[in-house]
């Protein structure tokens, strides 16, 4: 067969020297032939004369993968898979967390500015209570030759709504009536209220009123046209030349009476708040001696969140004791002491009789 195969093959014939000095003719192949009958000094194995001299692939290259091999590469296909959608997917995250970094530092430059135009309108609005406030309380106070009067206002602090605090002190057919009130609440519309009060309050006390009645129809007033609001009031009637005062209280704090030959103590009389629809009792008649110095005060100017009232009255009453016997210091010195911790607002009323 090998014969026939040259004959119809165009090869260059090659000289090979066999074992015994002759010369062998190969066809398409050189090299050297070994005593065995080998090429190249190879072993002429079956397996090797079949893969070199018929041209049939190895067998080891035919053989198909292990089913472990298989598990490999497809794990190794997934997993190069999954490096590419995970970097796909940080790229992702990487460009929503710049637009939410800018975002959000814009967001918080809109929200300081919205925060400074707050603070300034609030500041603005604050003011303009304060204001409106302020035209709610007297201009003056009465110039009578038997009593001597001084107050002190501060409105709440800064940081706080503003109360409802007032102060009145007017003329009537009976005597010098001097009041010191406080609407319940913190807001423009409790100032509103207190100014409806105060007013009402000089109307009905140039009427001629006892301090009982008074009250009694101030609470009308609120009960009927301002249902849900409660006020605090103590009025005191004060009839120079007569040594009396009469006292009416509607839930407020208790003046403090210093007489000038005896010690300092609070007048306890008092009723229901205004606003409640309850009646109220017949003032109380005290007799006081030339000298003798009436204090009103609003909470605002001891109460303090925890402490107990009795104790905030002690202190009050100490101050006042070992305090200047001048009334307008005195209310500068009470702001002095106590003013520092408040933030709600504050009245000090004083009043000397002097006959």
């Amino acid at each position: 067969m090998l014969e026939a195969m040259d004959n119809h093959e165009e090869t260059e014939n090659l000289g090979v020297t066999d074992g015994s000095g002759g010369t062998n003719h190969r066809r398409g192949r050189t090299g050297s032939v070994d005593g065995t009958g080998s090429l190249d000094g190879s072993t002429d194995s079956p397996g090797a004369r079949c893969g070199t001299t018929t041209g049939i692939p190895s067998s080891t290259s035919d053989t198909p993968p292990s089913p472990q091999t298989s598990d490999l590469l497809a794990a190794l296909t997934r997993s190069r898979s999954s490096v590419a959608e995970l970097k796909r997917r940080v790229a992702e995250l990487e460009q929503a967390h710049g637009q939410v970094t800018a975002l959000s530092e814009d967001l918080a430059a809109e929200l300081e500015e919205t925060n400074r135009g707050v603070v300034a309108l609030y500041s603005e609005e604050h003011q303009f209570a304060v204001t409106l406030q302020r035209t709610f309380l007297p201009d003056s106070l009465p110039d009578l030759p038997g009593v001597e009067l001084a107050v002190r206002y501060l409105p709440a602090a800064s940081q706080s709504e503003i109360g409802g605090d007032f102060y009145e002190a007017v003329e009537t057919p009976d005597g010098l009536l001097l009041a010191v009130g406080d609407v319940a609440g913190h807001s423009l519309q409790a100032a509103i209220v207190m100014g409806e009060l105060r007013h009402a309050l000089r109307a009905y006390a140039s009427e001629g009123h006892p301090p009982n009645v008074l009250l009694s129809l101030l609470d009308g007033l609120l009960v009927q046209h301002r249902p849900g609001w409660t006020a605090t009031l103590c009025i005191v009637l004060v009839e120079p030349g007569t040594g009396r005062i009469h006292i009416a209280n509607a839930g407020h704090l208790p003046p403090l009476l210093m007489p000038s030959d005896g010690a300092a103590r609070y007048l306890h009389d008092h009723g229901p708040l205004l606003g409640l629809g309850l009646s109220h009792p017949t003032p109380t008649t005290h007799h006081v001696s030339p000298g003798a110095r009436l204090l009103m005060v609003t909470d605002g100017l001891i109460e303090i969140p925890g402490a107990h009232i009795d104790r905030s009255l002690q202190e009050l009453s100490d101050a006042v004791v070992q305090g200047p016997q001048d009334s307008q210091t005195l209310c500068d010195t009470l702001l002095e002491t106590f003013a520092g911790r408040q933030i709600d607002d504050i009245v000090i009323f004083t009043a000397v009789v002097k006959a």
